[in-house]
């Protein structure tokens, strides 16, 4: 299979949240909160959102902050949420087993506008339906949020099943691509004429979403990698 990430970087951790030595960041304002972006010096590794309760993607000490590093990253996920992209263009790197990273490819071939089953990612693998499960586990564990749609993966009777960043963000994302939802869950309809929405999860669903606070990074500044 032809993947569209690069290699991950060797790093002394396993966890696919911690690419190596030294880890960048850069924290962004969204419509749907805060989202926490991570990355080496090549690649963009991680995006997790921050304001989601639970146990969110926390700041690890040695992490550097560096603002210019992500300014491509960060302009395109503005377009992004400003209805003025519909696909992302950035060296991806995320670290996972094998079939994590085929999982997590096949997400990434999910057009725009569009939703797909687990077990429908399970056939594109070569895989039964019997790998519907792990194919949603590896789902789940997909640490480049958005960029990497693990959000436009919904049950095989059309709900939205579960989602690490809330299902009333999952809800957002798919409305904002133009997928029309019902009770019954998305429908088969591509990206409305209407284009995608410009406003955010309502205030009652996304109660206690701490506004970004973006600071200009205090260490030397750094070319744009991303």
């Amino acid at each position: 299979m032809i993947t569209p990430f690069l290699a991950p970087a060797p790093a002394p951790s396993a966890s696919p949240a911690s690419p190596g030595d030294p880890v960048r960041f850069d924290i962004v304002d969204s419509p749907i909160g805060r989202l926490l972006l991570t990355g080496d010096e090549r690649a963009l590794t991680g995006m997790y959102m921050m304001d989601t309760g639970g146990h969110p993607m926390r700041i690890e000490p040695g992490w550097s902050r560096d603002t210019d590093a992500f300014a491509h990253a960060a302009g395109q996920l503005r377009e992004y949420f400003a209805g003025e992209r519909a696909e992302f263009d950035l060296p991806l790197a995320p670290r996972g087993t094998p079939f994590q990273l085929a999982v997590w490819a096949e997400l990434a071939r999910i057009p725009y506008g569009k939703t797909a089953s687990y077990g429908e990612v399970a056939l594109a693998l070569g895989k039964s339906l019997l790998a519907s499960r792990a194919v949603g586990l590896a789902n789940g564990r997909n640490p480049i949020s958005i960029i990497v749609p693990c959000h436009r993966v919904i049950g095989a009777d059309g709900s939205l099943t579960g989602y690490g960043g809330g299902l009333d963000r999952k809800e957002w994302l798919l409305r904002h691509e133009g997928v029309a939802l019902s009770s019954a869950g998305p429908s088969s309809a591509g990206p409305s004429s209407a284009g995608p929405s410009s406003a955010g999860p309502s205030s009652a669903a996304l109660e206690g979403v701490a506004p970004a606070r973006v600071a200009l990074a205090s260490a030397e500044s750094q070319p744009t990698l991303w």
